[in-house]
């Protein structure tokens, strides 16, 4: 075996557990986590909002820690909330989100029928972060899913897949590092920039049709790189760069979804375009 390769395996283990350094540890699974509505199966949407809301999590993210922010707040404004864990890796507790990106989606098809049949609406939204945002695609394009779901946001999504700040363009360089990055972690395979993954989801156009997309970026994300590439095209679709609303915001990647409130603001207003409210930099305070 070559020298690198045997660097590589460890390396793959360890990219596991370094996401501690930026995804709160866990301390609850998704029945844990608040019952007035966060997987409230008893919750009924109102009239003011009459579908629920499905939180789809990042890579390395999990049901309860990518949503402890997103989930209340959107709870808060009379939401019937709900996020599922997908994506598990034999052997990897807590972080999701690694397996095939394919059978994700089919995990989601699953969870979103849950949801509606629980809570008798016709259809959901979604609000995904990184991954999250993403993957719900294949959901929407090869599963059926755009008869079920509404919306879809993506916070920092990485729609067209990503260079990784440029480091993935070093993976043709070491002869087979992407065999062993597909064996050991697909789910992270399929999001590097011209992945066979990739190239089928945005095969025939980004979106299709009866679905709404929103799309919220930040210019200082590192992770899903360059971050033009998270916008979408289509007839239907909102691409909102963070900074545009406020210059102040320095959000990156993770932060844009684990707390930021003004993109949270830019959430709301997707799910609820009738009422939506001018995002600003005080909207961090709404």
């Amino acid at each position: 075996m070559l020298p690198w390769k045997r660097v590589l395996r460890p390396l793959t283990a360890l990219l596991l557990t370094a996401a501690v350094a930026v995804v709160p540890a866990a301390t609850a699974r998704a029945d844990s986590a608040p019952s007035s509505g966060w997987n409230n199966y008893s919750c009924k949407p109102s009239a003011t909002h009459p579908r629920p809301v499905v939180l789809v999590h990042g890579t390395f993210g999990n049901s309860v820690d990518n949503w402890l922010a997103l989930a209340p707040y959107l709870e808060s404004r009379g939401y019937c909330v709900y996020s599922l864990d997908y994506g598990q890796l034999t052997g990897v507790p807590l972080f999701n989100g690694l397996g095939p990106i394919d059978k994700s989606a089919g995990q989601l098809q699953v969870f979103v029928d849950k949801v509606l049949a629980a809570t008798g609406a016709a259809k959901a939204d979604l609000v995904g972060h990184s991954q999250g945002g993403m993957m719900p695609r294949y959901y929407l394009k090869f599963l059926g899913g755009a008869t079920k779901v509404n919306a879809l946001v993506g916070i920092a999504p990485d729609n067209h897949g990503t260079t990784l700040s440029g480091l993935a363009n070093l993976l043709p360089y070491f002869p087979g590092a992407e065999d062993l990055l597909s064996a050991a972690t697909p789910g992270l395979a399929d999001q590097v920039a011209g992945s066979a993954f990739l190239t089928k989801l945005n095969a025939g156009g980004d979106t299709v049709a009866g679905v709404h997309y929103t799309v919220i970026a930040t210019k200082y994300d590192e992770v899903a790189t360059p971050y033009s590439a998270q916008f979408l095209s289509g007839s239907d679709v909102h691409n909102v760069l963070l900074q545009d609303l406020c210059g102040l915001d320095l959000s990156e990647h993770v932060a844009i979804g684990l707390f930021d409130r003004i993109a949270y603001h830019e959430v709301a207003n997707a799910l609820d375009p009738a009422h939506a409210k001018a995002t600003t930099c005080a909207s961090a305070f709404s």
